[in-house]
């Protein structure tokens, strides 16, 4: 892979991994005017993947404390505290996409959903879902009053995002808003609940690695890609959170019917 390409994927990865705009439709943009890099090497993945939760991890550095506290508590055997709670209620959030993601690659859909057409409609649909929610259900809750059925139910959004084009971050916020959470309290539940399914899927692809050593080439590959993509994903991610707390989500909404629509002309012609 060129240093270009390589650039093109940590950049792109880092930018859209936890914005509202699928991460999915910029990749198979990018596929279809010709630059896309080659999204089948998986180790580069799982790099610019890891670069990108490390930056979740830093950002939220508070709450990823209490995580890591609360999963100590946990595997002792308390689930007392409020940080044992948030740990518990992150792997309930978790559990209905590690289980659909397992029945679509078993089953082989995982691969047929992943084309143009899915994707460019699938934009426009929960762009529109996540203007709808956020117009509709007034701001009331903060992220401390999380509860199980909270994280059962955005969890169980989050499954939906397998379908590529859907947005893991996006439906989740969504999700939060028809809850009732703030909209920056609703990011930042979805930048939580990315980690551990982030973690779960560069597990996945880590077993998908061929067995031979790696040379020093692909391993300065992947270290470049982690890095890059570990700057780009902070940089958005900051830019998205403190945006938030001066507008709505509306501009991530028509961003994502123009490009779905870009996506369905190239489809369709």
């Amino acid at each position: 892979m060129t240093l270009f390409h390589l650039f093109i994927l940590a950049i792109v990865q880092g930018i859209t991994e936890f914005l509202p705009i699928s991460s999915s439709a910029h990749l198979v943009l990018l596929h279809e005017l010709g630059t896309s890099p080659d999204t089948d090497a998986i180790a580069l993945d799982v790099a610019v993947h890891l670069g990108s939760i490390v930056a979740v991890c830093l950002y939220f550095r508070a709450d990823f404390a209490r995580i890591l506290t609360g999963t100590g508590q946990l595997l002792r055997g308390s689930l007392g505290s409020p940080e044992s709670f948030l740990a518990f209620a992150l792997a309930v959030a978790t559990v209905p996409a590690l289980l659909l993601g397992g029945i679509l690659t078993l089953t082989g859909w995982i691969d047929l959903l992943r084309n143009a057409t899915v994707i460019g409609w699938m934009m426009i649909i929960f762009g529109i879902l996540l203007w709808w929610a956020h117009r509709t259900f007034p701001e009331r809750r903060l992220a401390q009053e999380w509860r199980l059925k909270d994280a059962l139910i955005m969890g169980l959004w989050q499954a939906v995002a397998l379908i590529p084009g859907v947005s893991r971050s996006g439906i989740t916020m969504t999700a939060g808003r028809m809850l009732g959470f703030e909209r920056h309290e609703a990011a930042r539940l979805a930048m939580l609940m990315s980690i551990p399914i982030t973690l779960a899927s560069s597990g996945y692809l880590l077993l998908r690695l061929p067995g031979q050593p790696l040379d020093a080439d692909l391993l300065w590959q992947l270290s470049l890609g982690a890095v890059l993509a570990f700057f780009a994903a902070y940089a958005a991610l900051a830019l998205m959170m403190r945006f938030l707390h001066l507008v709505s989500f509306t501009p991530y909404v028509i961003y994502r019917v123009i490009l779905g629509a870009l996506l369905l002309l190239i489809a369709y012609s």
